[in-house]
């Protein structure tokens, strides 16, 4: 693993992509992969692309990773595709749609199944920034799954998070409802050329210039308003103004102080989510029994399901009392 990790640091494609199936994989040496990787983490610009399905996440991340690489600056590309609920396999379609970058060793694409996660990103998101920005990433795009109106998990790990929508996709009311616009720090109208763009972005600027749903996640002192950009990604019109809105977000964030508390705020839910992996799996593994045999009392009527709980983490035996209650009644 340390030979792999001082090759990806080299700037190897494939010692890259190794220690980013470790991490997939939940391999038992992830640990010690990310303690090694600890020193050098929070390097790059992390920036999430989220959106419903067909708003052009994949060909918006393309055009991205052109303007960047004119600038010399090395990309990493995290594509989370969705995969089969019953048997796990994806196609990995972002890496398909990708192939021009695919031979330019200043950029790094991997596409990851989401395995269910729900979210829009994969569970192993996290660890799979700390791989890129040890392999010298100075930006990293991380574009979700197509999402719904709640999956909102992007926010949790991208210092700038690109909200796309596209004409066609709803009305005015679309617009104003809560969840994902909660948690743009830059709206894009992407497919600008087509009918119905005009009017998306006139909604979006109302909403901000009102004071939306999303002044509420905005960083305490922040002076950001979201700005709407205009794009056509797949001529590349546009780009250049997204790419501007991204850096000043990031100016604007540094200046302020938000910067900082959100990358604290993000290694505080990267630590609560490991603990709790951690707290499932002592769970099932002390609780097989007697889940079980409290499981048969509560399906059975015999047991409340809050009592059951009660017992099963205070490791103490039900008594039934009257109607199938535990002798000390309800909580």
């Amino acid at each position: 693993m340390h030979r792999l990790l001082a090759q990806a640091r080299a700037g190897r494609p494939r010692a890259v992509g190794r220690l980013v199936s470790l991490v997939e994989d939940d391999d038992p040496r992830l640990p010690e992969l990310v303690r090694a990787l600890a020193p050098g983490s929070g390097r790059a610009h992390v920036v999430g692309l989220t959106g419903a399905p067909g708003v052009g996440k994949s060909t918006t991340t393309t055009a991205l990773v052109t303007a960047l690489r004119a600038e010399g600056l090395v990309v990493g590309v995290l594509a989370v595709d969705p995969s089969s609920p019953f048997t796990g396999g994806a196609l990995l379609g972002d890496r398909v749609r990708m192939q021009e970058h695919a031979l330019d060793r200043g950029v790094f694409i991997r596409s990851m199944a989401s395995r269910g996660h729900l979210g829009g990103l994969a569970a192993a998101t996290p660890a799979a920034l700390r791989v890129l920005e040890a392999a010298g990433c100075d930006v990293v795009l991380v574009e979700t799954v197509g999402v719904g109106q709640s999956e909102v998990e992007v926010s949790a790990c991208a210092d700038t998070t690109c909200v796309l929508m596209a004409p066609g996709t709803g009305d005015a009311v679309q617009v104003a409802k809560a969840g994902l616009l909660e948690v743009g720090d830059v709206f894009v109208v992407n497919k600008a050329d087509r009918d119905g763009a005009r009017s998306l972005v006139r909604d979006l600027r109302t909403m901000v210039s009102l004071g939306s749903p999303a002044e509420a996640t905005r960083e305490p002192g922040s002076p950001w308003r979201p700005p709407v950009v205009q794009t056509v990604a797949s001529t590349g019109e546009g780009v250049g103004e997204l790419l501007a809105a991204v850096r000043a977000h990031r100016e604007s964030q540094q200046a302020s102080g938000g910067w900082q508390r959100r990358r604290r705020r993000r290694a505080r839910e990267e630590i609560e989510a490991l603990a709790l992996a951690r707290v499932r799996r002592r769970f099932r593994t002390l609780t097989g029994a007697p889940l079980d045999r409290l499981a048969e009392e509560v399906g059975d009527g015999r047991l409340d399901p809050y009592t059951a709980a009660a017992a099963l983490l205070d490791g103490a035996p039900t008594r039934e009392g009257p109607r199938g209650r535990s002798a000390g009644g309800a909580e």
